[in-house]
């Protein structure tokens, strides 16, 4: 675990205060700026005692590299780190699991949609290779609107080996590929399930193609071929939680 991290943005902000107000050392706020989300933000920090610091607009966009910080930030210890080897702990206890496994996805505004979705699906954990994978960053915690916080993140040097993990445990794993024959509304999603997508332009990658154990494809009824990573992650999440919601 590295010594600090910077979140930022009115939502990832108000999160972190919310379910992890330990991690958060100090709030950066614009200097004179005043209206209801923030001053909710600054309200929770004070009620949690975490000091409130005053900062230009150039310094928030140099501390965040000119994104659209919305005039708030947190310095906060960072979040745990996970690996392979803390796989089999992480699906100890899950009942029924719900993974998503993401195979090279770099761009990091996708891997937050993509965070965002799986959190309101309810995924238990995201897989991801360290290998030319994006990691969480500030960018990836402000689009996924606090669902980074919430969700354990893995990276791992092996997927395979990863996969394997899983086949262990009894989960089904599910890749989605276009050269697949069966649809996502054609397969049956009971049971413990992870869902395999790959990265923006390649998709999954051969070795990840061949150990999964059944290859899905959302139908596309245009002429677009193929959809955004995190368009598709949602689609398939929900599909998942649309079957299990029937089955209750």
């Amino acid at each position: 675990m590295s010594a600090k991290a910077i979140i930022f943005g009115i939502h990832s902000v108000q999160a972190l205060l919310s379910k992890h107000p330990g991690r958060v050392q100090r709030i950066g706020v614009l200097q004179e700026r005043h209206d209801k989300k923030i001053d909710a933000i600054l309200q929770l920090a004070k009620q949690k005692k975490i000091t409130v610091e005053q900062l230009s607009r150039q310094t928030l966009d140099r501390m965040t590299d000119e994104a659209n910080h919305q005039g708030i930030i947190a310095f906060c210890a960072s979040l745990p780190t996970y690996t392979e080897s803390d796989l089999k702990q992480l699906l100890q206890n899950l009942a029924t699991p719900f993974i998503l496994i993401l195979d090279g996805v770099q761009d990091p505004h996708n891997l937050g949609a993509c965070f965002r979705s799986a959190d309101a699906a309810g995924v238990n954990l995201i897989i991801a290779p360290k290998d030319k994978s994006v990691g969480i960053t500030p960018i990836v915690s402000k689009v996924a609107s606090g669902a980074a916080e919430t969700i354990p993140f893995v990276q791992v040097t092996n997927l395979v080996r990863a996969m394997e993990v899983l086949k262990e445990a009894g989960i089904w794993i599910y890749g989605a590929a276009a050269e697949a024959d069966s649809t996502i509304y054609q397969t049956n999603f009971s049971g413990p399930v992870a869902i395999a997508l790959g990265s923006e332009g390649e998709g999954l990658r051969r070795l990840t193609r061949e150990h999964c154990d059944l290859l899905i494809k959302i139908p596309m009824l245009g002429s677009v071929s193929s959809l955004n990573v995190s368009v598709a992650t949602g689609i398939c999440l929900f599909e998942v939680v649309r079957q299990r919601l029937i089955k209750i």
